[in-house]
Order: C-alpha cells, then sequence, then structure tokens
C-alpha cells in the first residue's frame, strides 16, 4: 500500500505526491514534476514570446532598413514622371534652306501598371480603344495580355492619331483605364522625294533597337535611315518631365512641376538644295526619255570633299515613314522593281566602264610603262589567242591623250595587259592605283549602309571562281569591265582627286552641328590621301580629259559658259548586252569648284544620256543664283 505524504514548501499550496516519487537517497532534493496543464501554458508563453520577437525584428528591419524604398514605391504609386519628348533638331541646306522641320503629333499610349486588373475588364479596354483608333481589336487585346502589368513605361498602341481620334480620346479618357495621349511631334520632309536618299527617315524604335539605345521608351522615334540615322545623337534632345500626383487608377490629379525639355541639335549640310533638284529633274528627264527607270548622280567639291548633290532614283516619298507607313504603302514600295529603298549612290555596284581610263593612264605613266609620247596604231580590234578584243572604232595613231579623249579601247588594253611593245601593267600594279584612289573600300561618307564595291586580283579570281587570271582579265580591267565595281560616291572622289591635282578628300554631307546655344561643330575636312601621283601624270590624265570636251567623246559640252573636262563611260552588264551610261567631269577646269558624276542604268552610251544631263547642270550652275 502506498502511502500519501503531505509537503509544505515555500508557501506553495500543499500537494498530494505518491511515495514512489520521493527517492531514500535523496530526501532534500526530490523532484517534484508539475501536472501536464502547467507543461502547456509554460509552452504556450514561450510561443508568444518567440512571435513578438520576430515581429519587433520585422518592424525593425522594414522600418530602418528597408523603410527608404517602401517609401519610395508608395511615392512612386502616388507621384509619377510623365516624360516630355525633346523636340528633335531641324535640318537645313548649306544657304539655309530647311528640309526637315518638326510638326506636332498625338500618340494613343498605355501604362500597363493603371490597366484594370481584372481579364474581363481589360478585354473591355481593348474593345473601347480599338473602336475609336480603328485598330483590330483582337492584335490589341493580345498586345495587352502581354504587357507587364507592373510597368509604369508607356507602350505604343497607335502614332500620329487624328485629330478627331483624339478628341473622343480625350472625351472618353476616364472610362478607358489605362489609355492615354502622349504629345508628340513628327518629322516633315520638304520636297521628300528629291531628299529622301540623303536625309532617310526616323520611325518608332523597335525592340532590337532597345538592346543598343536602353535609355530610349518604347514610344521614342530614332533615325531610320540616311543622315537621321547617322546623326541620331545629335539631332535627338534631352527629353524633359512633368511631376505629378496620380490617384489609384493613373488619373492625374494635380502637377507638382516640370523639367523642360532640351531641343536637339540642328544639322546644316554641304547639299545645294537647289542643285541637288536641279540634278533630280534632268536625271528624270533622261531616264523617262531613255524609257529606263534608275539613274543616280553625286557632285563633290573636289576642293574639300564636300557634297553637294546626291540623287539616286527612282526615289520616295519619307513623309510616309515619319507619319506611320501601312502594310499596303509599305508593300508597294517594297515590292516596286526599281528598289526604291535603295540609295544607288553610296550602295549601289557597278562596272565603271570608260570612267575608270584617265586612273588606269596615270598608274602606266606613274610605272613608266609608257610615257606621254608612247603611240599605237589603233585599228579597232587586237587579238590574243584566238580572242578578238574590239575597241568601239578605229582611232588610228593615238598617244595618251588622245586614247582618254577619244576612250580607246586597245591603247588600254595594251596599257592593262600588254601589247603593241608596252608592258602590261597587270592587275597587281592597277589595283595598287584604283586602291590608292579609293576604289575597293569604303569612302567614309557620314550616309550609313555604304558599300566597298571590287577591285580583284589573281587571289581573288582563283578562290571565287576556281580559275586563274588571264590576260584578257587584265584588259577587261583596264577598260573598267570584267570583275571590278564601283560605287557613284568612289568614283566622284576619284574624278575629284583628278581635279585638284591628287587629294582624295572623304566626302562629307554635313557641313556643322549648331547647338541651341548658337555655338557651330564642325565636320572638319578629312584628307584620305595626299600626292596620290606625281603632278604630271595627273596634269597628262587632266589634259587628256580636257581634250574629251574639245574634240573627244564630250564635245557637246565645247560650248559650256565654262571650260569642262570629263570622261564618258559605257559599262557592259548582264548577258543581253545592255550597258549603263557614266560621264565623270568636273569645271572650271583650272579652278574646279564642282565635280560630278551622272549614271544612267541601262541608259546605252555615256555621252547619249549622261553627257546631257551633265550640260544642262552645268549651264544652270553657273549662271548667276541668288543662293550660289
Amino acid at each position: 500500500m502506498m502511502k500519501k505524504q503531505k509537503i509544505e514548501k515555500n508557501n506553495y499550496r500543499g500537494f498530494e505526491i505518491e511515495d514512489s516519487i520521493l527517492t531514500a537517497t535523496e530526501p532534500e532534493a526530490a523532484r517534484i514534476e508539475p501536472p501536464i496543464e502547467k507543461i502547456w501554458m509554460r509552452f504556450f508563453w514561450l510561443i508568444i514570446i518567440i512571435c513578438w520577437s520576430v515581429l519587433t525584428g520585422r518592424v525593425f528591419y522594414l522600418s530602418y532598413y528597408k523603410g527608404s524604398y517602401y517609401r519610395e514605391v508608395s511615392e512612386e504609386n502616388r507621384i509619377r514622371l510623365l516624360p516630355i519628348k525633346a523636340p528633335r533638331g531641324k535640318i537645313f541646306d548649306r544657304f539655309g534652306n530647311i528640309l526637315v522641320n518638326n510638326i506636332p503629333s498625338i500618340d494613343a499610349t498605355v501604362i500597363p501598371a493603371d490597366l484594370p486588373k481584372n481579364s474581363e475588364d481589360r478585354k473591355e479596354v481593348a474593345k473601347k480603344v480599338s473602336d475609336i483608333l480603328g485598330l483590330n481589336e483582337g492584335e490589341v487585346w493580345g498586345m495587352i495580355e502581354n504587357l507587364n502589368m507592373k510597368s509604369l513605361s508607356p507602350v505604343l498602341l497607335k502614332e500620329n492619331i487624328s485629330r478627331d481620334e483624339s478628341l473622343i480620346m480625350a472625351e472618353k479618357e476616364q472610362d478607358i483605364q489605362g489609355v492615354k495621349m502622349d504629345k508628340t511631334a513628327v518629322r516633315e520632309y520638304y520636297d521628300s522625294f528629291i531628299f529622301s536618299h540623303i536625309l532617310g527617315y526616323e520611325g518608332k524604335i523597335k525592340k532590337e533597337e532597345l538592346k543598343d539605345n536602353p535609355e530610349y521608351l518604347m514610344t521614342d522615334s530614332i533615325g531610320k535611315q540616311g543622315i537621321e540615322k547617322s546623326y541620331e545623337k545629335e539631332l535627338k534632345g534631352m527629353p524633359g518631365a512633368r511631376q505629378v500626383e496620380v490617384d489609384s487608377l493613373g488619373n492625374i490629379k494635380r502637377e507638382i512641376g516640370v523639367k523642360e525639355p532640351a531641343a536637339g541639335n540642328d544639322l546644316v549640310l554641304n547639299i545645294d538644295a537647289e542643285l541637288q533638284k536641279k540634278l533630280s529633274d534632268e536625271l528624270s528627264k533622261i531616264i523617262e526619255l531613255t524609257k529606263t527607270k534608275t539613274a543616280a548622280a553625286a557632285a563633290v567639291n573636289p576642293q574639300s570633299g564636300e557634297i553637294l548633290a546626291l540623287v539616286s532614283l527612282p526615289s520616295f516619298d519619307n513623309n510616309l515613314f515619319a507619319k506611320g507607313i501601312s502594310f499596303d504603302e509599305y508593300l508597294e514600295i517594297i515590292s516596286d522593281p526599281g528598289k526604291i529603298l535603295f540609295n544607288r549612290t553610296v550602295a549601289g555596284e557597278y562596272p565603271p566602264g570608260s570612267i575608270i581610263k584617265p586612273l588606269v593612264a596615270i598608274a602606266a605613266l606613274e610605272e613608266k610603262t609608257i610615257n606621254e609620247t608612247t603611240t599605237l596604231l589603233d585599228q579597232g580590234s587586237i587579238n590574243v589567242g584566238g580572242y578578238a578584243f574590239r575597241d568601239w572604232k578605229a582611232h588610228g595613231q593615238v598617244d595618251v591623250r588622245k586614247a582618254i579623249a577619244e576612250s580607246c579601247d586597245v591603247f588600254f588594253y595594251s596599257v592593262g595587259g600588254g601589247y603593241y611593245g608596252i608592258e602590261g601593267l597587270g592587275i597587281g600594279r592597277m589595283k595598287k592605283y584604283f586602291s590608292r584612289f579609293g576604289l575597293g573600300k569604303k569612302t567614309g561618307i557620314d550616309i550609313p549602309s555604304e558599300s566597298e564595291g571590287l577591285v580583284p586580283d589573281e587571289q581573288w579570281k582563283m578562290e571565287n571562281t576556281g580559275e586563274k587570271w588571264y590576260i584578257g582579265n587584265s584588259f577587261h580591267a583596264a577598260i573598267g569591265q570584267g570583275f571590278i565595281s564601283a560605287t557613284p560616291i568612289q568614283l566622284v572622289s576619284y574624278i575629284s582627286a583628278i581635279a585638284n591635282g591628287g587629294t582624295l578628300y572623304q566626302p562629307r554631307i554635313v557641313s556643322y552641328v549648331k547647338k541651341s546655344d548658337g555655338e557651330k561643330i564642325a565636320n572638319s575636312v578629312k584628307i584620305i590621301g595626299k600626292n596620290l601621283a606625281s603632278k604630271k601624270s595627273i596634269d597628262i590624265a587632266r589634259e587628256g580629259m580636257r581634250q574629251a570636251v574639245t574634240s573627244g567623246t564630250a564635245i557637246s559640252l565645247s560650248n559650256l559658259s565654262v571650260e569642262a573636262a570629263g570622261k564618258t563611260g559605257t559599262a557592259q552588264f548582264g548577258a543581253e548586252g545592255k550597258t549603263h551610261a557614266w560621264f565623270a567631269s568636273f569645271a572650271p577646269y583650272n579652278n574646279p569648284r564642282i565635280a560630278m558624276v551622272i549614271l544612267v542604268e541601262g541608259g546605252g552610251e555615256g555621252h547619249s544620256s549622261a553627257v546631257p544631263v551633265t550640260k544642262e547642270v552645268y549651264n544652270w550652275y553657273f549662271n548667276p543664283r541668288t543662293s550660289f
């Protein structure tokens, strides 16, 4: 039998325990186990203390360590910075005639974070905005659903909306949650068909372009082609911002402050707008007369490399791109067989034909394979290895000047490949001078999409055709045929170097950048090469080009009001025996102020189509003008 004992200790209320709880060996230190209810009570208080400690620590962390972050987030939900787009810089010609301006415009945009949270409500927004703006509801709905709904960055719905659309949007803005109107400006290009290949155009930035321009918004515009692209950083201004207070739906409640935008820098070009128009008009007439479709022209100041005119036909209206071109309009442009968007002056690669002959003459004179008194009898052709290499006529006894003036193929066959006792230059030495005068490589003109052209050699032919270089290839290269190709801008640069006595300039469209404070940052003259050949060799080539006008293939220019020099070219292309018509020239002869290259694709012979354009332009250019 167990007996019960009663213990009283430290004023605790007495309670009964069994004998078995007490041990004989530890009568004073006997352990007393409390009842189960007291264990749970202690555990409960321990949990409360732990939870209180965690909450206190979390409050301390959020208040002291993350307080500024959450204050900023909270402020962003109430205060917003709405970007104000900066006016883009204007563009002028060399005489101050405006070529590009800005006109006010409105874009419809959506701010993802302000859209309804419910998908069905967003679908209703898509329907309403599509009805107003004439958009495809499904496309708008799909675009909206793929947005990051936490983003505050505006996304473009439709650019350059009409006046009626903007009025309706303004009236119903409160009912179309998340959709806003953004005041902006679009480019206005004057005489767009005449200047489009020079100026290019701007358009809304694309996602792939954002990778290289992370500072831009998806609603920003950026230069796409021409000067608009190559001088994007100068033309783009610094955007401003409005600080506003908004409600939970993104509606503006009050304006807090404004940071005004800074306009972009203006550009003043070397282009003579009136010359550009004249060249364009005369080329348009000649392609209509010859029933061709494509042509190009480049005019340069040979004393500096300043581009005076750059014409590529057919052309396009760059206002279509600036104001938002429709799919049908774009499809019509890119499907045009004339490749309207293609800038032939810098990207077109063509066999140069006989306008290369003055340079071949310089190479032979410099290498001393001929001299100014070297003559040969041109009977209309030469025969090598069973092949006849024909001339366009039998020229009789010719020297280097007459060979240039009358475009004697047999003389240049002999100079290039060797014949009539003349040591041929071969492609190696011809390439040396072609490269020295800028052929086969980009000129560095300040406009995108320039091509390099091609100056071949033995290795190139072997790698690309699997055949060795034959003497016939050198014959053809010496008259600008075969594998050789060049762009109009390369050819006018090379002709300019002959005109000025041996200096090759980098061609430049932009004269200077004009900042808003009036400061002018000049696009400095850049020399690619000097003393490209001896003065005597260049003078002989110049004299041959002058004889082309006084008694040779360009004799129709002999009655100009100024003395001019030139070289005709007729370059075969394709398998049908068609020819491009070329004419390269400069004037006045003793103090050249302009060098010009004309190309009429498929236009026949140079003297019949390219020379008449030159004559009309020079007659006009050297008459008194108020802007000249």
